[in-house]
């Protein structure tokens, strides 16, 4: 049996009385089988070796042994066929699910298979589908999101879960704190955190569950913390960013404090909360009640609440009816985060297109359908009416066009829609979102055929998306019947259906020019040279006449992994094309997969801070990324210099797509 390195027993001693070596040679004898009949039967079940497992987990040195045998247990083929089987897409809320259900399989598996990152995070076991960084980060999340578990103390639902799976957990959990450190966790996690905050995301409640977790931390006195100053003005930015609110006194007590402050001591809360918010990205909930308290009393300290520009203060004093009535009506302290959404609306002067700032009147009153208002309660609960959960959706979205991410669905053609409209066409999806949530339907048009979504076949999510902002909620459903519906109605065409599917479901600025980078007929590589020339004369500024790109473009691109093999087609849209401040020229992009910064392989990371990123964007130098590229729309009328493209570029991004994605091709 193949052996890596093992770190002393912290098995809790009250564990059952299990025969640990019988145990163990139990679990190898039912594993070898499993991996002679799996050399036959490709779907042979794995209940068996995990059941096995399971019982080596009760026993004192049983997690050292699986650890010691995750090489074999990978060989065998335990998690092939499974999600398991790429740790690289794995994602830590789905694994805190995963390990804390009634299913003990999936428990099993789940804790089988951290143990398995753990050795690789650990320079222990090399795994070719994730790196040593990605097994840590993917580690500190999860570890992040049971803390818990630290004190070594079990929770009545854990100590109640059948077949000994509560006290699995909580030794697995202590295994991981022992083998990885608190500290270098605790500063992993401060990092994690403010690199996923940097992207700016609509979607914040697994961020902030996280950031909770260090909070009870930081406040344990039986906890080492020291160094952990990042951590602290996490927790502060959430719980305590201004001296009215430093101790989190809660909502009550704070109210009552308002009302006992002056002008000068409300305009130093202002001050606090701006700072706060611009500074994270966070939303505390003490910065709603704080601004429903300015409301009507001290309507002039708003914009310095929010921290807005000279441009914000400009919307805001155009539309300060709007703006007050919609802090009325979405500001809440269970839609805090709305307040962001709304300062970046004010920032990008959204309200001064004029049927934005009637959309959102329109949006205000809307009556909601029967069946939206119980989707809206489902997710997010009867605090306050479903139509404020949509509201302060709606803000958000429009004041972060690149903060919306698909979630666990394979929705990226529709979500890269709503981000294209929020930033490019935002009273379409005013009347997109009305349609959607009053109606239970939109409506559009292909090749001049009406398109109606209801009554349509679910599109590429079999299931309606749950783990998305209220907006994705409500409209992505339609939107994803209604892009399949497209490529019904193509029906058989001699180039990919992209290339009229998207100038009609996206808007009329996607480029009517189409290039594909394979045959649709074998699948192969056709003139691949002439495809790097076409993209560069169409997008890079050296070739194409210093063009910038004017509008989003929605492209396609071939996901690899961190070993630079192909995991599959997704949508992003490129949005812009520059020198960085190094001068080097970059694809900034914008990609929905709720983390943009991705490893792609071959030393292909996509940068998501510090290449001038504005938040939300991607980068990679235009190589790499048209390394990547499969399909791309462009201008016909306007393209550039083909043949000015240097050949020892474009044999450089052929060397790196043959090598990866494309090397079957």
């Amino acid at each position: 049996m193949t052996t890596i390195g093992v770190t002393p027993d912290i098995m809790d001693t009250a564990q059952p009385a299990i025969d640990t070596r019988r145990a163990i040679e139990h679990f190898d004898a039912t594993l070898e089988r499993f991996r002679q009949v799996r050399m036959t039967e490709p779907k042979a079940s794995s209940d068996g070796v995990l059941e096995a497992a399971r019982i080596v987990m009760t026993t004192r040195e049983g997690l050292d042994a699986l650890y010691a045998r995750v090489a074999d247990v990978e060989a065998a083929g335990v998690f092939t066929g499974r999600d398991w089987a790429q740790p690289a897409i794995l994602q830590p809320v789905l694994a805190v699910r995963s390990l804390r259900q009634s299913k003990a399989e999936i428990t099993v598996i789940e804790a089988l298979s951290e143990l398995r990152l753990l050795a690789v995070a650990s320079g222990d076991y090399f795994h070719p589908g994730i790196s040593a960084e990605q097994a840590r980060n993917f580690l500190t999340q999860v570890m992040a999101l049971n803390l818990d578990l630290l004190s070594g103390q079990m929770s009545e639902a854990d100590r109640e879960r059948p077949q000994a799976l509560g006290a699995i957990v909580q030794s697995l959990y202590q295994y991981l704190l022992a083998r990885l450190g608190y500290e270098s966790i605790l500063a992993s996690l401060v990092n994690e955190v403010r690199r996923l905050l940097s992207q700016r995301p609509i979607q914040t409640n697994s961020i902030k569950e996280m950031i909770s977790q260090i909070a009870k931390c930081l406040f344990d006195p039986d906890i080492e913390t020291a160094g952990t100053e990042g951590a602290a003005r996490l927790v502060s930015a959430l719980f305590g960013p201004t001296k009215g609110c430093r101790e989190d006194p809660g909502v009550t007590t704070y109210v009552e404090r308002l009302s006992a402050m002056d002008r000068d001591a409300l305009a130093e809360e202002a001050s606090g909360f701006s700072r706060a918010m611009h500074e994270t990205g966070l939303v505390s909930a003490y910065h709603a009640v704080f601004l429903r308290h300015l409301r009507g009393r001290f309507d002039d300290l708003i914009p310095e609440a929010l921290g807005l520009s000279m441009t914000g203060i400009d919307a805001l004093q155009c539309y300060s009816a709007l703006v007050y009535r919609l802090i009325d009506e979405a500001i809440f302290p269970a839609t805090s985060q709305a307040v962001y959404g709304l300062v970046m609306l004010l920032e990008r002067g959204t309200l001064f297109t004029s049927p934005v700032a009637a959309g959102l009147w329109r949006q205000i009153e809307l009556k909601l359908s029967v069946s939206t208002s119980q989707t809206l309660r489902e997710v997010f609960g009867d605090a306050h009416p479903p139509r404020v959960f949509l509201l302060a959706g709606v803000l958000s979205i429009l004041g972060l066009p690149l903060g919306v991410g698909q979630g666990n669905n394979p929705t990226c053609q529709s979500v890269i829609g709503l981000s294209m409209w929020a930033e490019n066409d935002a009273d379409y999806l005013l009347q997109l979102v009305a349609w959607a949530a009053r109606d239970d339907e939109v409506l559009t048009r292909f090749e001049g055929q009406r398109i109606s979504s209801k009554g349509l076949e679910s599109g590429l999510a079999k299931e309606p998306p749950l783990d998305v902002d209220a907006v994705s909620l409500i409209l992505v459903p339609h939107l994803d019947r209604i892009y399949m519906e497209m490529g019904r109605l193509c029906g058989d065409r001699d180039d990919d259906l992209h290339r009229w599917i998207n100038p009609e479901f996206y808007g009329w600025w996607v480029g009517h020019g189409f290039r594909v980078v394979v045959d649709m007929q074998t699948g192969k590589l056709d003139d691949y040279a002439g495809f790097i020339r076409q993209f560069y004369a169409s997008y890079h500024p050296y070739y194409n006449g210093h063009m910038p790109v004017i509008h989003p473009q929605p492209a396609g691109i071939a996901v690899t992994d961190s070993g630079g093999r192909y995991v599959g087609r997704h949508a992003i849209t490129i949005l812009r094309v520059a020198l960085d401040a190094e001068g080097e020229m970059r694809v900034y992009f914008y990609n929905p997969n709720n983390d943009s910064g991705q490893d792609w392989g071959q030393g292909i990371v996509c940068s998501i801070q510090g290449n001038d990123e504005l938040n939300g964007e991607a980068s990679l130098p235009i190589a790499e990324f048209a390394s990547r590229l499969y399909v791309f729309h462009h201008d016909p009328l306007e393209l550039g210099d083909v043949e000015a493209v240097p050949a020892e570029e474009v044999a450089r991004v052929m060397e790196l797509g043959r090598t990866s994605w494309a090397v079957n091709s």
